[in-house]
């Protein structure tokens, strides 16, 4: 996937907190997790969505966990935005990262389609291959 970085304001960002947490609540909005990603052939299952959420909610469903934990994400879990290069009439990828015993990856996309519902993708919830430490959070205050 070809993306293209970049930050949004603080204010932007809680925006499309709020947006997220109306379109998680909205009983008419869909709701899809990428279980099995193309990168994750040739991952160490350790870094792959199914593998963390199996792990962190071993007996809870992932649907109704991810919700959870996207709806409670702050300003503060904010690591960055990403521009979908590949699709350009798609609204842009959130990234996040929350820590339970260590740092979760989490790439979102919710884009409201509708008065009628929501449509919202989790590409990312994952134990993270990458080094997360503070620097990686404009908004920690």
């Amino acid at each position: 996937m070809s993306e293209q970085q970049l930050v949004y304001t603080k204010d932007e960002v809680e925006t499309y907190l709020v947006r997220s947490k109306y379109a998680i609540e909205d009983k008419h909005s869909r709701f899809i997790i990428q279980e099995l990603r193309e990168v994750d052939k040739n991952r160490n299952i350790r870094y792959t969505n199914q593998y963390t959420v199996s792990q962190l909610f071993p007996d809870d469903n992932p649907v109704d966990v991810l919700k959870k934990e996207i709806a409670s994400l702050t300003v503060r879990n904010y690591m960055h935005s990403l521009k979908d290069t590949r699709f350009k009439n798609r609204s842009d990828f959130y990234v996040f990262a929350k820590k339970y015993d260590e740092y979760v990856y989490i790439k979102i996309r919710v884009e409201l389609i509708s008065q009628t519902g929501a449509y919202i993708y989790v590409m990312s919830f994952h134990y993270s291959d990458k080094l997360i430490d503070d620097s990686c959070f404009p908004y920690l205050d």
